[in-house]
């Protein structure tokens, strides 16, 4: 085995992880951000209150799922 191949190859890995990914958000993911968002936030009282009045720059409606309790 040959180290300073697998060092190099390493190495050229790390610089391609290291670059941005440049490809535009898809409708999908820009979905699967705010609900990772709602979930995380969702026993803040302020981001309920925030939720219940749809004070929202989102361009889905706010949806009351089964299981939610709406207070």
């Amino acid at each position: 085995m040959d180290i300073e191949q697998v060092i190099a190859e390493i190495e050229s890995l790390e610089r391609m992880f290291a670059v941005p990914d440049a490809r535009p958000l898809r409708p999908s993911d820009l979905s699967a951000a705010n609900r990772k968002h709602d979930q995380k936030l969702a026993n803040s009282p302020w981001f309920r209150l925030w939720q219940s009045y749809g004070v929202c720059c989102r361009s889905e409606s706010p949806v009351l799922r089964i299981g939610e309790i709406e207070s």
